[in-house]
């Protein structure tokens, strides 16, 4: 595994495995993810949550699959939000993809199998286009993934918000009745998503911020004062750990373009 490009971590204080258990419920509703049995993967999180996405994949992939979500969830948010090589960038996106897919097949009931794939093939088809990406049938593969992923796991707000997000890109991209007829996407159904989202997990960074680039995408120019206060709620949010520090921080840069 190359070196991974630091986490800017000036300011950010340093979580432990008690300071991160009180703050799980915070971190985790949006994914849903369980407090670990083990203390090995205990501490794999803690990597992540402070930011040591490399470090914290290592030690995943070395735990099984009980480590998996941990990597795939360090690789993906380090591919998304540090990673400048594009071309590494897509490659780590593959790998987690391919990674959370085997995964499925050993334990097909296993939701972050199945919501971390559609995580890392809908960033890597942001990254080579969303139009190209669905020309290579990826659309398919990610609705499948995170229907499946909800249909596990009803209250995977995470889950939710990248479906709603799924309908958004693919309108944004090849228009309303391409997007309909050919990939299933419906604006009624992407804001009903983002909604049902914005319930199970409201004052998260993740849901504020994807709602409002969604909601861009599906109602044009009108929503851009609701988008933008969102945004203002995203960008005021005092973050707990990296992830949310990261989230924080492109808020910010939305709004000031």
């Amino acid at each position: 595994m190359a070196d991974w490009k630091p986490f800017p971590s000036a300011g950010h204080t340093p979580l432990d495995a008690d300071r991160l258990k009180a703050l799980w419920s915070r971190l985790h509703r949006g994914d849903a993810e369980p407090w670990p049995e083990e203390s090995a993967v205990v501490q794999a999180w803690v990597l992540f949550h402070n930011g040591e996405f490399q470090r914290a994949a290592e030690a995943g992939l070395a735990l099984g699959d009980a480590g998996m979500n941990v990597a795939n969830k360090a690789t993906c948010i380090y591919a998304n939000y540090l990673e400048a090589r594009e071309q590494v960038r897509q490659d780590l996106l593959l790998e987690a993809a391919a990674r959370a897919e085997a995964l499925q097949r050993r334990q097909a009931d296993h939701t972050g199998a199945w919501y971390w794939q559609a995580y890392a093939l809908g960033r890597y088809s942001q990254g080579i286009s969303v139009a190209k990406a669905l020309t290579q049938g990826l659309g398919v593969r990610i609705r499948h993934a995170l229907e499946t992923a909800i249909a596990r796991c009803p209250h995977h707000a995470d889950a939710h918000l990248a479906l709603a997000s799924f309908h958004a890109e693919v309108i944004d991209k090849v228009g309303s009745m391409v997007g309909g007829m050919t990939y299933g996407a419906n604006k009624a159904t992407g804001l009903a998503l983002y909604q049902k989202a914005m319930a199970l997990n409201p004052d998260s960074v993740v849901t504020l911020t994807e709602y409002a680039n969604g909601m861009v995408m599906l109602e044009g120019i009108d929503a851009l004062p609701e988008a933008n206060r969102l945004l203002d709620r995203a960008a005021s949010i005092e973050p707990q750990d990296a992830m949310e520090r990261l989230y924080v921080a492109s808020a910010r840069v939305a709004l000031e373009n």
